[in-house]
């Protein structure tokens, strides 16, 4: 917020970003749950700041496995849309309400604990990311019906 965060836009490669966040986030998850990943070969390449987009990715892959205590498939897919590449994290999860859902990328916010079944967390994760994508000229958004499971999309610039 004090505007002396340095975000560093350059030519990233998008497919292989989210693969490294994947693979961190596989080895914090419980044999309940898998992780599917889903990048095209012929993937552009996006501009953004590399250690930033790795950062949300593996943010959104983390609360991906935190908020799936049944377990289930967690996707995570790369694709291009129009001038732009999308990433996508899906989960078979506890899911967001939807009055809930603006409301979760606001600093120390936090879901009702009877809604999330114990789990912590700072209310951080997802205001830093919006305030991280924003920063790259992409957007940050969450669909989910309330009950099972959360979709998250970022979309960055194709560089």
């Amino acid at each position: 917020e004090s505007g002396r965060m340095q975000v560093d836009i350059e030519r990233c490669d998008a497919a292989t970003i989210g693969a490294e966040a994947a693979e961190v986030a596989r080895a914090r998850m419980t044999e309940r749950l898998t992780i599917v990943v889903d990048t095209p070969s012929d993937l552009p390449a996006v501009a953004a700041d590399p250690d930033k987009l790795r950062q949300v990715l593996a943010n959104l892959l983390d609360n991906a496995v935190k908020y799936s205590p049944d377990g289930g498939t967690i996707e995570f897919e790369a694709s291009r849309s129009g001038g732009r590449v999308r990433f996508r994290v899906s989960d078979e999860g506890l899911g967001i309400p939807p009055a809930e859902q603006d409301r979760i990328f606001e600093k120390f916010f936090r879901l009702d604990p009877n809604l999330t079944r114990g789990v912590g967390g700072t209310g951080l994760g997802l205001y830093i990311s919006r305030e991280l994508v924003t920063r790259m000229a992409g957007r940050i958004w969450v669909d989910s019906d309330g009950r099972s499971g959360s979709t998250f999309f970022v979309e960055l610039p194709i560089a």
